[in-house]
């Protein structure tokens, strides 16, 4: 079977929302979509379980839950081919190990029970740190849940020389028929050597910006030209990164930020731009996972 895109599902309003989104994007990619609801039966049964003829409840409300978002979304999208699975298990577990076989994870922003009120959910964070394949948290207005803006933001990091979030992004641009807006920030450095030509030289704005300008060049030329017909926005503005996307998010549809990750390293690896968007973005976020191998001598 084609490998799938997959939504966790937890019967939340965020999650019916993921849903919505998932269904579109899976057929804008033309993959079938699996939903997937993971719990331990025994929190939600208290000490005591109780039982639905043969099942304990807790198994039934899941049940139920899957049932309710793949009935959602036959009626979303009528041909498209739909897949469930309830686990018992933790919801972060199922997920990530689902993600090893998954095209992307699909997420909603909040979650049921305690932590509803927070900004992200804490199984949507734990995913997007820890997933092995792209992982988007949706988030966000009408108008970027329903791709109205038709653009895709791109946030380049020191990193991201043809990297798996370029092509992620270049590939979700391609198919919503959307521009891809590609951002590089610069910022002036808080302090310079005492003989650097640039302390003397006037403005050094120039020479970073032009620096960032060839960062972005860099990034995106191999990719953009297997894209030609990607209408591309390219912008080096200055500023923290986490703050110029976050705001510049509100006109897109998606944005799309890579995390560095390094081979044997266990834990949460996220990075302060993805952190940040995860949690104030006006338009979902795609968390895409780089791989770096662990120098010897320390990574710096």
């Amino acid at each position: 079977m084609e490998t799938p895109l997959v939504v966790g599902v937890d019967g939340s309003d965020a999650s019916l929302t993921a849903v919505d989104w998932s269904v579109d994007e899976a057929v804008r990619h033309g993959l079938p979509l699996r939903m997937v609801h993971a719990s331990l039966w025994e929190r939600y049964e208290g000490t005591v379980p109780t039982w639905t003829v043969d099942r304990p409840s807790g198994q039934v409300f899941a049940e139920n839950v899957v049932g309710v978002a793949a009935e959602r979304a036959r009626r979303r999208a009528p041909g498209l081919t739909v897949t469930t699975a309830v686990l018992a298990e933790d919801a972060s577990s199922a997920l990530l190990r689902e993600g090893h076989e998954a095209v992307a994870l699909v997420v909603g922003s909040r979650g049921r029970g305690e932590f509803a009120d927070l900004l992200l959910g804490s199984v949507g964070l734990v995913v997007a740190a820890r997933s092995r394949c792209p992982v988007v948290v949706v988030r966000g207005d009408r108008q970027a849940l329903e791709a109205r803006h038709e653009r895709v933001l791109l946030g380049i990091g020191d990193h991201d020389v043809d990297s798996l979030a370029v092509r992620f992004a270049f590939r979700e641009a391609e198919a919503r028929n959307a521009e891809l807006d590609v951002v590089r920030t610069w910022r002036r450095p808080t302090a310079s050597p005492v003989d650097h030509p640039l302390l003397t030289s006037g403005d050094a704005a120039p020479h970073f910006e032009g620096a960032a300008s060839e960062a972005l060049d860099r990034a995106l030329d191999a990719v953009a030209r297997d894209h030609p017909q990607v209408a591309l926005r390219r912008s080096v503005l200055e500023g923290p990164a986490h703050k110029v996307l976050v705001e510049r998010s509100a006109a897109a549809d998606l944005l799309v930020v890579g995390a560095r990750r390094r081979d044997g390293i266990v834990g949460m690896e996220l990075g302060r731009v993805a952190h940040r968007a995860l949690h104030h973005a006006s338009c979902p976020v795609a968390v895409v996972p780089q791989y770096h191998r662990v120098s010897t001598e320390g990574d710096g």
